[in-house]
This record gives C-alpha cells, structure tokens and sequence, in this order.
C-alpha cells in the first residue's frame, strides 16, 4: 500500500490495496492516520458490491442512513441493497429521478451540518460517470482557518451561525420548507464558526452552506458581510483539491474540516455514485 499527497494541501491517493479484502489493523492504523492527515483520500479501481463498501464505511464509526426525502430508492438494480448506502445520480427511470442532485452544479458545502451532529467521514463510490463534467473540488477548512485574516478571526470569534436546511446543495426547495425571506429565522442546526477536531485537535472553520446563513447576534448587514469575507477566504483555489472522476474510484472525506463542490454535466449523460457516511459528534 501507498500513499501518494496530492500535492495541493489536502487529498491523497492510496494505492495496491484492494477494498473487497478485509483489512489488516497495519493497513486500518495507516489508512486513519492519512485520512486525518490529508482529509481526503483517494482509492481507485475498486469493485465494490454495496455490502462491500458498507463494511470498508464501518472502519470509520457507525454508517448512518442518510435522509431519502427527496427521491425514491425502489428502482430495481439502481435501488442500493442496504439502508445505509444512498444514490447520487441524475439518472430518471420512468420520467422518475433515483437519486439526488441531479446534473447541475453543486455548491460547496459541508454535508448535513443542518443537522445537530453532522456526519464525520463521507463516501462516494462511482458507478456510472459522464464523459465528462461532474468533477468535484475539495477545500481545507483547516487550512481555511490557520490562514485566516486576524482581524476576521477576531471577528467571529465565540460566535454561531444558522446552517440552512431549506434547501440542498443543488439549491432546490426541501418538501415541506417555505422559501426564506428572513435569515434570522432560517430553519437548520446552530453550530460554532469555529470548531475543534475531536481527533487532531486542529481548529477549522465551519460554514457548511452559504445561502440563507446568518451569524447569529448580529444586524442581518453585518452578517452579510463577515459571512461573505469568510466564504471568499475559505473557498480559494490554493485551498482546494480537484478530483477528476474515473470509474470505480473510492473517494473518503472527514466532513469535520472538509467542503466540496461539484461541476455540472451533460444531463444527457448518465452518472450514478453510491454515498455512505459516518454517524458524527455535536461539532464543538
């Protein structure tokens, strides 16, 4: 096994290993250590049944179902085998989607920081890919914070900001959400600006979604424009990592300090992922 960085601050890939094999506590020991390392790792070549790809998620702490609100799983051979593994695709059955997000730009996020204890690690798994488009960037938020501005880092510090759950990262309504017209109501978890990592004890920022946050205890103006210095920060290109998809690659981020985006695509073109993730802790 090797593990070569990607050269950009963040990411890595690890190669001659074989997911469908289970893992010595050598390979799981130097695996974890690379991933808190690089926050993002690269596994390609894997033919991994759903199973398989459940069982190399468990390494990590317990999978967690993510929410199927938006979509319908009963798809016959696209519909996942098990409840912890959901689709990403913008392939239609029947005029009928079977997965999220569909073909459009995704952009960047943490995942389900609307939640009070968002997952820790996150896995996609590709299926189906375009020929091209789909591409997706990887940021630092370590980095993000180490390299902030003082005067900003002053400015946030011990605060806490809502983090939206109207609307997912493609930016479409959520069922049973009504358009935000005052962020100081916008539903969604509040979580610190700041936060430590539970296990490097590394500080990050933590933004999660731009649209509809607001820092809370501030005039909505001040808020607009801290929140639009710090997302203009985080979000740089020197910061970021792009992966360019092949099939059967394996890609693993820590959620805690990681955000992503996603290029779109033909939606002409088929792309179909399987995602899992990892029951997290209250960000702190």
């Amino acid at each position: 096994m090797q593990i070569i960085p990607s050269g950009k601050g963040i990411g890595a890939e690890v190669r001659d290993l074989d997911l469908t094999q289970p893992l010595t506590p050598a390979h799981l020991t130097a695996i974890r250590s690379a991933w808190l390392e690089h926050q993002v790792l690269l596994f390609r070549d894997q033919r991994l049944s759903d199973e398989a790809l459940v069982a190399f998620t468990r390494y990590f702490g317990e999978p967690q179902a993510s929410p199927r609100s938006e979509v319908s799983d009963q798809f016959g051979r696209y519909a996942p085998t098990m409840p912890e593994v959901t689709i990403i695709s913008n392939i239609r059955v029947d005029g009928r989607p079977i997965g999220s997000l569909g073909a459009g730009e995704a952009d960047w996020h943490a995942d389900m920081t609307f939640t009070e204890t968002p997952p820790s690690a996150c896995m996609l798994y590709a299926l189906e890919l375009p020929p091209d488009g789909g591409n997706t960037m990887f940021c630092s938020m370590t980095q993000a914070w180490e390299r902030l501005p003082p005067e900003l880092a002053q400015a946030i510090e011990g605060r806490r900001a809502i983090h939206d759950y109207s609307l997912t990262s493609a930016g479409d309504l959520r069922k049973g959400f009504a358009p935000v017209t005052d962020v100081r109501q916008t539903p969604g978890a509040r979580h610190p600006l700041v936060v430590t990592h539970p296990e490097t004890g590394r500080k990050a920022l933590l933004l999660g979604r731009r649209r509809n946050s607001y820092i809370l205890g501030l005039e909505v103006e001040e808020s607009e424009r801290l929140l639009d210095a710090l997302w203009a920060h985080a979000c740089r290109k020197d910061l970021a990592w792009e992966h360019v998809w092949r099939l059967g690659d394996l890609v693993l981020w820590d959620n805690r300090c990681v955000m992503h985006r996603r290029d779109p695509f033909d939606a002409a073109s088929r792309r179909l992922l399987h995602r899992t993730q990892v029951l997290g802790e209250v960000p702190a």
